[in-house]
């Protein structure tokens, strides 16, 4: 399929809540949870799934439900989806083995189930009991994918606390920005703030998408995925329950909006700090 039109560009999250450590179980509740809703909204140009959905966040177990991109059965179910459906995936993240090292890798697929690209997660959380950073290689640079002609930014979890990154895909002409997390329940106003804030500091789209449900230790994912416009406006959002966030955005009146207020022609080329 050529370039969509961009006054009606339908954007789908599916928010879910994984099983820890069952790749198989989780890969059925995905695949059950694209279809019910791509049937329900009459499809979608693009999809986006949440960080770490084969797995769940629970660092102890990456290793064991690692899969290589070759063989990951993860990857040929979004594929399959892909065609049958006729759209393109931001498939979230699953823990990808290359050689000795892991990666939390976003695959990107197309309208005709191939992967396109691969985003692995620039910056890794090991904080509070995690060890992310302990066995996930840090990705070395941002990726923009270029689909349907539509530009978008990707990120997961962690990289929301680095607005640098969603700046340089302004700069590189990002349409749309996504983080894709497994974001903890007790830091909802961070998750809040922060996604809104990269939308309207970019004057963005953003599809702001995290899993929902119980982590081993007591902890819980917080469940508020949300679809955010370029004023930081909530388009659609979901609380703690599977489903999916649905969105018709309009590239077009961003584009004005952007023009009427040319914010990156105010940036400075240096923020030195002069200490006195």
């Amino acid at each position: 399929m050529g370039t969509v039109q961009k006054e009606k560009v339908r954007l789908l999250a599916i928010q879910m809540e994984s099983v820890i450590g069952e790749l198989d179980l989780n890969i059925d509740t995905v695949r059950n949870l694209l279809i019910a809703n791509l049937e329900k909204y009459d499809g979608a140009d693009f999809v986006f799934l949440p960080e770490v959905w084969t797995t769940g966040w629970y660092t102890p177990d990456f290793i064991k439900t690692a899969e290589t991109l070759e063989n990951s059965k993860a990857v040929n179910m979004l594929s399959e989806i892909a065609q049958k459906y006729n759209t393109n995936i931001i498939g979230g993240s699953f823990i990808r083995k290359d050689g000795e090292k892991y990666f939390n890798t976003c695959p990107v697929i197309n309208r005709d189930g191939k992967v396109v690209a691969l985003y692995d997660k620039n910056h890794l959380f090991s904080y509070y009991g995690d060890n992310e950073g302990g066995i996930i290689t840090k990705g070395s640079a941002p990726v923009m994918v270029e689909l349907d002609g539509i530009k978008i930014g990707l990120t997961i979890c962690f990289d929301i606390r680095f607005p640098e990154i969603y700046r340089a895909y302004r700069k590189a002409g990002a349409d749309i920005l996504v983080n894709m997390a497994a974001w903890g329940k007790t830091k909802k106003i961070p998750w809040d703030t922060m996604t809104t804030s990269r939308a309207v500091e970019n004057q963005t789209y953003m599809v702001a998408l995290t899993q929902t449900g119980l982590l081993p230790d007591g902890k819980e994912n917080l469940g508020h995925s949300m679809i955010i416009d370029y004023e930081g406006k909530i388009m659609d959002q979901i609380e703690e329950i599977e489903g999916g966030v649905y969105a018709e955005v309009n590239l077009p009146k961003m584009y004005e909006f952007r023009d009427k207020c040319t914010i990156l022609n105010d940036i400075k080329d240096s923020y030195e700090v002069i200490i006195k």
